[in-house]
């Protein structure tokens, strides 16, 4: 199965985050208020695009947000090579750090790539949060 990753345009990536994050809320709820600061990625498996994340650099760290894969799709791969490919952005972009606001339930797929949680946590729209970080070797 032929699969790509590269760029897309923030609308792309709202149409799967709101399919697959937030399918009950108004379409404009998935959107970020500096999404047209960030690098959105797609992975597209034969021309479909069924995976997205998006990147917000900051100096020298970076945060991923909206990571969703396609309900039909997931646990297949698609997202661990999508998340593999943005950490291996990081660090092309020597960056020093990458974290993201995890769900709480998702811990475990995070840590798997080098994630680690720190003691921060929220809850928003009735969902936990943890904030995981990974410090990124050169």
């Amino acid at each position: 199965m032929k699969t790509i990753i590269k760029t897309i345009d923030k609308e792309k990536a709202w149409e799967i985050r709101h399919k697959v994050m937030w399918p009950d809320k108004d379409f404009d709820y998935i959107k970020l208020e500096d999404d047209d600061s960030g690098i959105h990625y797609g992975l597209f498996k034969e021309d479909k695009l069924i995976s997205v994340i998006s990147l917000f650099i900051n100096h020298d760290e970076a945060q991923f947000r909206k990571f969703a894969t396609l309900q039909h799709e997931q646990g297949k791969g698609y997202g661990s090579r999508l998340l593999d490919f943005v950490i291996n952005e990081a660090r092309n972009q020597d960056l020093n750090r990458i974290w993201c606001n995890a769900r709480q339930n998702k811990m475990d797929f995070y840590k798997k790539f080098g994630l680690k949680e720190t003691h921060h946590r929220f809850t928003k729209g009735g969902k936990s949060y943890v904030i995981m970080e990974k410090i990124i070797e050169r």
